[in-house]
């Protein structure tokens, strides 16, 4: 089997391959500017062409944003929701420092639907846990999560700041994550929502709706969370 060598690549992957190394290197860092389509062009020995179709393709693919009359510049990093994890999880499996500010934790008697859809008594109260998730200082998720107060009594006195909840669940309690049914949409972000997330009134937001059911098949949390649209995006893929 004949393996294709980095030099046989066609020349504008040949850039994005150079581009890419030097990402994950850390020679380039989110934030820090890349080589103009000239710069790259005379350094490849290519057309100006050949290093702009470069530059768009990193570009679509999120790793790099191009600013008119700036240059182009490293994306911060962007997460895909692939599997089903937390997000403390999800975070550092990508090698980012994550943290949570708690905005609320307490009991609800009125969320009905919720109630519902975990399965419970319409009587039984809900704890309702609202965190601001951080990637460095960046403010980039708000997450709300209801569970029974009755089966996770002391599960509100947790460092919910500094530990993931799954994992929580899983040490603490032995309860095993099974899966998850989820609602995707997009919405805008309100006048709260975008203080809290630092973006314009209205800016593009992921909205995921999750019932996480547990191993043994009944549903144990409900999670309603708002996530920025351009750290974060949904990877589906399809089979006819």
């Amino acid at each position: 089997m004949s393996h294709v060598g980095k030099n046989e690549l066609p020349a504008y992957k040949q850039i994005q391959s150079t581009i890419v190394e030097q990402l994950e290197r850390g020679l380039l860092k989110p934030g820090d500017l890349v080589d103009s389509e000239r710069e790259l062009a005379r350094i490849h020995g290519v057309s100006l062409m050949t290093a702009r179709h470069a530059l768009t393709a990193l570009e679509r693919e999120g790793m790099v944003v191009r600013r008119r009359g700036a240059g182009t510049f490293v994306a911060p990093p962007k997460i895909h929701f692939n599997k089903l994890m937390s997000y403390t999880e999800q975070m550092s499996g990508r090698g980012l420092a994550v943290s949570s500010k708690m905005r609320s934790l307490s009991i609800t008697h009125t969320e009905q639907e919720i109630t519902a859809r975990l399965a419970l008594p319409a009587t039984e109260p809900l704890v309702k846990l609202e965190r601001l998730r951080l990637i460095g200082n960046e403010p980039c998720a708000i997450e709300t999560c209801y569970f029974s107060a009755q089966e996770f009594a002391g599960l509100k006195q947790a460092r919910l700041d500094r530990v993931s909840l799954f994992s929580i669940l899983e040490h603490e309690y032995g309860i095993q994550i099974g899966h998850a049914d989820e609602e995707v949409d997009a919405t805008t972000a309100d006048a709260q929502t975008a203080r809290l997330l630092e973006i314009p009134v209205n800016a593009a937001l992921l909205r995921i709706r999750q019932e996480i059911y547990f191993t043994t098949g009944r549903p144990g949390l409900y999670v309603l969370g708002l996530y920025r649209s351009d750290r974060h995006s949904l990877f589906i893929r399809r089979f006819r």
